[in-house]
């Protein structure tokens, strides 16, 4: 691994590179705050399918292009005199140190629980900080990793299960009351309670250790490799899929599950 002298290095060189394409290039040029968000967005899910791959040559590429992203905004935060990469970085220090008591300071944290929920209180504390618990949980965040974070802030101020399986009554009740309205034909009730299910099976996820966007995405893509055994499988015998028998399909299905 490098020293601390050659990483300071290397991020230097990165940014004298960074400076000379937002001179020189067309393209870095024109780039703006509102022009990058949606490319931002974009890299971070290919970390996140990089990181769900396990690839660590990849990861390491994925992370050099949200890195590039981070000194981007910081460049034309100093063309603007609002900031510059030093002010980011002092900003994000100075933020670590204060919510880190139990290590650069006296606090007494021997556990992650006592850990998140100081972290909670101090983020409430700070004069630019969150004005309630749940107000960190940013409003553009995909619906199901938004209820992971929401039911983990409201566990860090106390609000949880004594025990986890406590949680399976709440999920029986939600489906209960799904299954009324779907017997009452109510579309918008419908909604609604599969709403409540979903969330209280995401929080069953949460009370077990299970990330439950990570637990969706490996059923997904394990989807995807079985249909599309199935759609070659199909093709091999000269059949088309739209015209079998649901029993047809679920023995290729079956194949396909098998070779997993």
């Amino acid at each position: 691994m490098h020293t601390t002298e050659e990483k300071l290095q290397e991020f230097g060189r990165l940014l004298d590179i960074l400076d000379r394409l937002r001179c020189e290039c067309p393209w870095d040029r024109e780039q703006t705050f509102d022009s990058l968000r949606a490319l931002t967005i974009e890299e971070t899910y290919e970390l996140a399918d990089a990181i769900i791959a396990k690839d660590k040559l990849l990861i390491k590429k994925e992370l050099g292009d949200v890195l590039l992203h981070i000194i981007f905004y910081a460049k034309i935060g100093s063309e603007s005199g609002d900031f510059d990469i030093a002010d980011v970085c002092k900003a994000l220090c100075d933020k670590l140190i204060y919510r880190h008591p139990h290590v650069f300071g006296t606090v007494s944290a021997d556990n992650t629980k006592t850990v998140e929920q100081n972290w909670e209180t101090l983020k409430l504390k700070e004069k630019d900080g969150n004005s309630s618990v749940l107000s960190g949980v940013p409003n553009a965040l995909p619906a199901l990793i938004k209820a992971h974070r929401i039911q983990d802030k409201a566990r860090s101020a106390g609000f949880d299960w004594d025990k986890p399986e406590q949680v399976w009554d709440k999920v029986r009740e939600e489906m209960d009351e799904l299954q009324a309205e779907i017997t009452a034909h109510n579309p918008d009730k419908m909604e609604d309670e599969f709403g409540d299910l979903l969330f209280s099976v995401i929080n069953a996820a949460r009370l077990y250790g299970i990330n439950p966007e990570n637990a969706l995405e490996r059923t997904n893509r394990k989807f995807i490799k079985r249909f599309n055994y199935m759609e070659t499988k199909t093709l091999a015998q000269g059949k088309d899929l739209k015209k079998m028998s649901l029993e047809e399909m679920e023995e290729i299905w079956q194949q396909a599950k098998s070779i997993d």
